[in-house]
C-alpha cells in the first residue's frame, strides 16, 4: 500500500487569495489471490447460467460448489495475510457475489425453479447497490476525475463494510439457489421446502435492502482525505 499526496489549488475571485489543498490517498497493489478468486467466480457466472438454461443440473450444481470454495477462499487469506487485503477486494467481493446471484436467479427462473417476483426483488436491489458503489467511487476518486482513473483499481478511494443482515442475506440466497439447483437432481422440485426458502430469502433481501438505506454513510470507509 502506497500513500500518495495531491495538492490541488484553491483560487477564491472575490476576495483575490489563493489556498492550498492537499488531498491524502491510497495506490495498492490489486493483483492479490483473493481478487484472482473473485475474478474467477465472476467468470464462472455465465458459464452456470448457460449449463441452467441447457437443464444441465448435476454439472451445474458441482460448478456451483466450486464458486462456494472461491468465495470461501478468498475471504480466508484476505482475514489471514495483510498482504492481501485491498480495498479493491472489499468491493470484488460483493460484485462477483452479486453477479454470481444474479445470473443464478436468472437461469433458475428461466427453469422454472424460483418465483419470477423473488427475482426481479433480488435484481432490483442489487442493481440500487451497485449504482450506489459506483457513485461512492466516483465521490472519492482524487481530482482531476477522468475514465482511466476511475476504472484503475490501483487507486484505492474506499472500503466497504456490508451489513451482518446483508452477509446473511447471502448466505440464504446461496442456500436457496444450492436447493434449487439439487431440486431436479433429487425430485423434490415442488416441495414445501424450497417454498418456505423462497419467502425467508423475500425477508432477508428486503432486511438488507432496508439495512443500507438505514445506516448509509455508516457502510463506507472513504481512503483518501482532503486538509
Amino acid at each position: 500500500m502506497i500513500t500518495i499526496t495531491g495538492i490541488v489549488k484553491v483560487s477564491n475571485s472575490e476576495e483575490g487569495q489563493s489556498s492550498f489543498k492537499i488531498t491524502v490517498y491510497r495506490y495498492e497493489n490489486p493483483w492479490t489471490i483473493p481478487n484472482f478468486l473473485c475474478m474467477a467466480r465472476i467468470g464462472l457466472s455465465p458459464v452456470l447460467g448457460y449449463l441452467i438454461v441447457e437443464k444441465e443440473f448435476n454439472l451445474s450444481l458441482g460448478l456451483f460448489f466450486l464458486a462456494g470454495i472461491t468465495d470461501l477462499l478468498d475471504g480466508y487469506i484476505a482475514r489471514n495475510w495483510a498482504n492481501q487485503k485491498s480495498a479493491l477486494g472489499s468491493a470484488l467481493d460483493p460484485l462477483a457475489d452479486k453477479i454470481l446471484i444474479s445470473v443464478l436467479y436468472i437461469s433458475l427462473t428461466y427453469a422454472q425453479l424460483i418465483p419470477v417476483p423473488l427475482t426481479a426483488m433480488i435484481i432490483s436491489r442489487d442493481v440500487a447497490l451497485i449504482a450506489a458503489v459506483f457513485y461512492v467511487r466516483y465521490k472519492t476518486v482524487p481530482p482531476p476525475r477522468t475514465l482511466s482513473k476511475f476504472f484503475n483499481p490501483c487507486y484505492a478511494t474506499a472500503q466497504l463494510k456490508p451489513t451482518f443482515i446483508s452477509k446473511v442475506n447471502t448466505a440464504v440466497q446461496l442456500v436457496l439457489v444450492a436447493a434449487s439447483l439439487a431440486a431436479p437432481v433429487f425430485q423434490y422440485a415442488d416441495s414445501m421446502f424450497l417454498q418456505t426458502l423462497w419467502y425467508i430469502t423475500a425477508m432477508t433481501t428486503a432486511a438488507s435492502a432496508y439495512s443500507y438505506y438505514h445506516y448509509g454513510k455508516k457502510t463506507v470507509q472513504v481512503l483518501n482525505h482532503t486538509k
